[in-house]
């Protein structure tokens, strides 16, 4: 199905948007954003598929299910974005399409309206001006879509799209090869830039300032929603099925990360479908400590100061930081 380049937003499809849960999605679309591509490519440099993490100086970081609910206002909670169009029997009414010539237009024009916010915003790939058929049976039946997690299915994309694109271009640790591109400089100053962060200058917790509470889509703060935040568990789209292991980023939730477990036998968990992990993703909710001072415990940086590989660029450049030692309040950290 063919998109169009640009679709404006009628006031008219704002219900059905909402029934849908995607409406504070199109907000978005009323401001301009800038991509930073060169500081974009230095963090994929830091991405590894093994933990879906971002391997910093000090440690692990990731977008997790909080970062979706906050910046989307996405719903969370809900069943998993799975399907295929053998089940399409099911929607359809009278031997027609439950959007069948009897349907308002605006209606009609709303479903059209969220196929291309879904193929073009939360789900985009290299298309071009298409939009794939597989999202006929969602909007079939506006009224259920809000029951599904849409937050966890956008995570799980661009987790697989974060991981193919680590594996395709991230060949060695040194990083991408950007000598040949204007951009290149850019890349390297932002690259430099990680390397010289240290977990004080690392902003953990960046949606706790009365500020952000004030202007957030009030149902991500559910406590359904907010259980799932600190779920290790699967993300589900469709045949994409990746893992939530924000066991690895306790300090992001409030909590003092101690080292991690071994990373997850990637093989293994993409040979599982996930959905028996997704229906007992409520026993999965991590419970620990919350103190005013969440980070790194002491252990775990000196654990990742033998065996993480903390900085990409040329030691030329870096003015030798390996020398700083780990700072003094990593070892008063914690409940304790």
């Amino acid at each position: 199905m063919r998109r169009q380049q640009e679709m404006r937003l009628d006031e008219r499809y704002v219900p059905y948007l909402q029934m849908a849960g995607l409406y504070h999605l199109v907000r978005l679309n009323d401001r301009w954003f800038r991509l930073d591509e060169p500081l974009v490519s230095a963090f994929v440099e830091r991405w590894r598929p093994e933990t879906h993490t971002f391997h910093m100086p000090f440690g692990e970081c990731t977008i997790t299910l909080q970062d979706v609910a906050y910046q989307l206002g996405l719903p969370v909670d809900g069943r998993y974005v799975s399907g295929c169009l053998t089940d399409f029997y099911v929607y359809i009414e009278g031997g027609r399409p439950a959007w069948g010539a009897d349907e308002e237009t605006v209606r009609r024009f709303a479903r059209a309206y969220i196929m291309m916010l879904l193929g073009t915003q939360l789900f985009a790939d290299k298309s071009s001006n298409r939009i794939h058929i597989r999202w006929l049976p969602f909007v079939a039946r506006l009224e259920e879509m809000g029951g599904y997690s849409w937050g966890s299915a956008e995570l799980a994309w661009l987790y697989r799209c974060m991981c193919r694109v680590a594996n395709r271009h991230v060949v060695k640790w040194s990083g991408y090869n950007h000598g040949i591109s204007e951009k290149g400089p850019r890349v390297q100053m932002a690259r430099l830039r990680i390397d010289l962060l240290q977990a004080r200058d690392f902003i953990w917790m960046p949606y706790s300032t009365p500020d952000v509470l004030q202007v957030v889509h009030p149902e991500v703060l559910e406590p359904r929603h907010t259980m799932l935040w600190r779920c290790v568990t699967s993300l589900i789209y469709f045949a994409v099925v990746e893992w939530h292991q924000v066991d690895r980023v306790l300090p992001q939730f409030g909590g003092v990360q101690p080292p991690p477990h071994p990373t997850l036998n990637i093989d293994f968990l993409m040979s599982k479908d996930g959905r028996g992990d997704w229906e007992t993703r409520a026993d999965h909710v991590l419970r620990f400590d919350v103190v005013d001072d969440s980070g790194p415990s002491q252990e775990f940086l000196a654990w990742w100061h033998q065996h993480g590989k903390r900085f990409l660029s040329p030691e030329v450049y870096l003015g030798d930081p390996r020398g700083i030692p780990i700072p003094v309040e990593a070892t008063q950290r914690g409940a304790g």
